[in-house]
């Protein structure tokens, strides 16, 4: 959906680092690195979203540090659309439908950490679980949102991990 909206890959992968949670950054070689791109293109992308006023820069350590800018009238927005496009809207329909006593449905991995590595790790805590409700869904839920879906139970809260449901 997004990739279709959106031609520029590497576009949408810097959506999806920043916006996924406020609390990524990352640096133009990091991220060069991060997304096995050249610093050219992501130079280029970076300076298209800050200009636009979606991120922020700050220098840290004689770097250039960027980041999702919270206070841009679209935040809120783009955060909602990165979602959707990974399906992570889907995921907790999905979870909530009949899974049982839910308190918190957490996303936790890569994509807690806006890696678009293609494995979703959802981390369900709550009482009486349906786990086979949730072994059944899986290939569901992946053929919807074309990424593998690992679901985790009653892990401790994650310090990256994202709640999606609950709190």
């Amino acid at each position: 959906m997004l990739d279709l909206l959106i031609t520029s890959k590497t576009r949408v992968k810097l959506l999806v680092k920043f916006f996924i949670t406020s609390a990524n950054s990352g640096h133009l070689r990091g991220l060069a690195t991060e997304f096995n791109e050249s610093t050219n293109a992501i130079r280029k992308e970076l300076n298209h979203l800050s200009d636009a006023g979606y991120l922020e820069k700050k220098e840290v350590s004689n770097k250039i540090a960027y980041a999702a800018n919270e206070q841009h009238p679209m935040f809120k927005l783009l955060q909602q659309v990165v979602h959707k496009y990974l399906g992570l809207d889907t995921i907790v329909e999905q979870i909530l439908e009949r899974m049982g006593d839910v308190k918190q449905i957490e996303l936790i991995g890569d994509y807690a950490k806006g890696i678009d590595s293609g494995i979703i790790e959802i981390n369900i805590t709550g009482n009486t679980i349906n786990t086979e409700y949730t072994k059944s869904i899986i290939p569901k839920i992946e053929e919807i949102v074309n990424r593998k879906v690992l679901f985790h139970y009653d892990r401790a809260l994650s310090e990256d991990g994202i709640v999606l449901f609950g709190g």
